[in-house]
């Protein structure tokens, strides 16, 4: 027996009935031969891992753009944050970890530089708009290996496809809105619960707040500091969603209203404060001056690494460009192409 047939038996004892088993996986868009080894939610986590889309994750902004201290979070340590909270609590609930864990670490792979001013910059400039999760099912499906995709199964492309909310209900939504998986859906909940907590300890290390500006109410509720909150939110999902009867991931109605206040007053307080909105300004300005820039000088943009395997217009192909690039690299490109360089000799 093959070692990945041995640990599909062991699923069966180890997982709850609401599972998803790896050998129930709907498979993948392209048939291809089975690991002897892995699973194959293990190599679709695998495969994610070793992309040059999750790599670049390093450089691209959380909350604050290109910060200098070392502690702030980016968006590859909050994929790592959302997978580990997801992963402990597909532990408790007897759920699939390494389904879990893919859907995670893929989540994001699709955000733009500076943060979600990037992503807005995008939704203006394309006549079909751009959402950063549509962008990271085209990376795992399409943009990776230089056209060729990651060729993930169905379960965790769905989880990727339905994990954001935005500023949307977190529960209560009808399940054709939802993932498919309970793990997708833990994954859904495990977003909000990483970036509350973690972009509100980042505000609080910034200077941009302090502990005690967050309301009383929902300190006394959830936790006056950050490991108290996650513990909170954390064991009530738990809980909830054990005496549901796994009906759906869920927290319970009174921490999902204090999740919803939290994430509002980070909306208020943190996200649109002055302070970091007019980096964004100037952040957003680069971005529309490089998207006209390489809109008329396609072949200037394969130059610099750009690809245009596909048969998409110019505007989506240099959206794809403009996506995929870290803070850093953006800013750069942007001083070289509009800045004056100094002279060389030739």
């Amino acid at each position: 027996m093959l070692i990945r047939q041995v640990i599909e038996s062991a699923e069966t004892n180890i997982l709850c009935e609401f599972a998803c088993h790896s050998l129930a996986s709907k498979g993948r868009l392209v048939a291809e031969e089975a690991c002897p080894v892995r699973t194959i939610f293990q190599v679709d986590r695998d495969r994610i891992l070793h992309s040059k889309a999750f790599r670049r994750l390093k450089y691209k902004t959380q909350v604050f753009l290109a910060p200098e201290g070392d502690h702030y979070r980016t968006r590859l340590t909050h994929t790592l944050e959302v997978s580990q909270v997801a992963r402990t609590m597909a532990r408790a609930l007897r759920l699939n970890e390494d389904l879990t864990e893919a859907i995670a670490l893929g989540h994001d792979l699709g955000h733009t530089p500076f943060g979600h001013a990037g992503e807005r910059v995008l939704a203006e400039l394309l006549p079909g708009g751009f959402h950063h999760v549509n962008q990271s099912l085209r990376v795992v499906e399409l943009l990776e290996k230089k056209g060729a995709g990651l060729n993930l199964s169905w379960e965790v492309r769905d989880g990727i496809l339905r994990h954001s909310k935005g500023r949307g209900a977190l529960q209560g939504q009808s399940r054709e809105n939802l993932p498919a998986t309970l793990e997708g859906q833990l994954v859904r909940l495990s977003d909000v619960i990483a970036y509350v907590n973690h972009d509100l300890d980042d505000a609080v290390r910034g200077g941009l707040i302090r502990n005690d500006d967050v309301p009383s109410s929902l300190r006394i509720a959830l936790g006056d500091n950050y490991s108290q909150r996650l513990n909170t939110m954390i064991i009530d999902l738990i809980e909830t969603t054990m005496a549901e009867e796994y009906e759906a991931v869920q927290l319970s109605a009174p921490v999902a209203e204090q999740v919803s206040e939290l994430r509002d007053w980070l909306y208020a307080n943190v996200y649109q404060a002055a302070a970091v909105e007019d980096e964004f300004r100037k952040a957003s300005r680069v971005l529309r001056e490089l998207f006209a820039y390489f809109v008329a000088r396609p072949q200037e943009m394969i130059s610099y690494g750009g690809h245009c395997e596909c048969d998409d217009n110019i505007e989506i192909v240099t959206a794809d460009f403009l996506a995929g690039m870290t803070d850093r690299y953006a800013m750069n490109l942007y001083q070289k192409i509009f800045f004056p360089q100094p002279w060389k000799a030739l």
